[in-house]
């Protein structure tokens, strides 16, 4: 099993805790460093300095100062960019990593993110019918071999010469998810490289893949994508540490040792529960890092929990 640190930078975060953890991230031997693309948190108390950071932005200047780790979205939203200039980005960054890019892409759900910077929020199937029209065109532009164009009822691109390329072949990986039991399946068998379970229980997690694995045979597609999930993780050496890792991010140990959200626990705890994600079908999981000051949390994963999983 792959493990990546995924991190929540809306919460509160500048842009060297977040080039801190990524070099750690590879120093240790984590698969990838990913990072989510909101703009606020959920409420006003998830408002803390020094505020919201830009993800492919920040995704770029880590893309030179780190060299062999994964580095992506889970998931930037449909509603915040243009596909075309979108895609212009991500092969841009592709490019300065040399090719450890991968786009997570998804369309949008929290409403007050976007009343707070003038981002136009439109109904749950518009917002859907852009996410399908921007991953065509998304891996349209790096995959055209010459103009490229495209006719839709959100996006209209003519002639474009559907340039830069990524430095991956055809493309780099593609990452669709959410617990949407039409649509996103289909969208996952059509365009994702990988499907993400956010968030949910082993079982809710189980059914969507079998979801996405229906998806794929009704569009004739030969085999699924790869399956991954991200859940909050806090792992201690012992229940005090656990309890002040808990604590930190505003968690019972109890709470997150039963949530279906959470792998948390001792190490031994958290390897059995991970072990479990991947007998689900998981090869990869995103391990949701809170307390970005606390390093030791990665490395007790590092030294403990990874090694039991190779």
């Amino acid at each position: 099993m792959r493990l990546v640190t995924f991190i929540e930078p809306q919460l509160g975060a500048t842009y060297d805790q977040q080039r801190r953890v990524a070099q750690l991230s590879e120093d240790l031997g984590f698969d990838g460093f990913f990072r989510s693309d909101h703009f606020t948190g959920n409420s006003a108390s998830d408002d803390r300095l020094p505020g919201p950071t830009d993800s492919w932005v920040t995704l770029g200047a880590i893309a030179v100062q780190t060299s062999r780790i994964r580095i992506g979205t889970l998931v930037s939203s449909a509603t915040f960019r243009l596909p075309g200039p979108l895609a212009i980005s991500v092969a841009q960054v592709d490019e300065m990593s040399g090719g450890r890019v991968e786009l997570g892409l998804g369309g949008g759900w929290l409403e007050r993110e976007h009343t707070a910077y003038g981002i136009p929020f439109p109904p749950t199937g518009e917002r859907l019918d852009r996410l399908e029209e921007q991953l065509e065109i998304v891996t349209g532009l790096w995959t055209a071999d010459g103009p490229y164009t495209f006719q839709g009822r959100h996006y209209q691109l003519a002639d474009s010469p559907a340039l830069p390329k990524p430095v991956q072949t055809p493309r780099p990986p593609v990452i669709v998810g959410g617990k949407g039991k039409k649509r996103t399946p289909a969208l996952a068998a059509r365009f994702a490289d990988e499907f993400n379970a956010p968030f949910s229980s082993l079982t809710e997690a189980s059914a969507l893949f079998d979801l996405v694995r229906e998806a794929c045979t009704a569009a004739g597609r030969a085999s699924a994508p790869a399956f991954s999930a991200a859940v909050v993780l806090c792992v201690g050496r012992d229940e005090a540490e656990l309890a002040h890792r808990a604590n930190a991010i505003g968690r019972s140990v109890d709470d997150l040792r039963t949530a279906g959200d959470a792998v948390a626990g001792t190490v031994d705890e958290v390897v059995d529960k991970l072990g479990r994600w991947g007998e689900a079908g998981a090869g990869r999981m995103f391990l949701q890092t809170l307390d970005l000051s606390d390093l030791h949390h990665l490395e007790l994963v590092a030294s403990g929990v990874a090694p039991q999983l190779s």
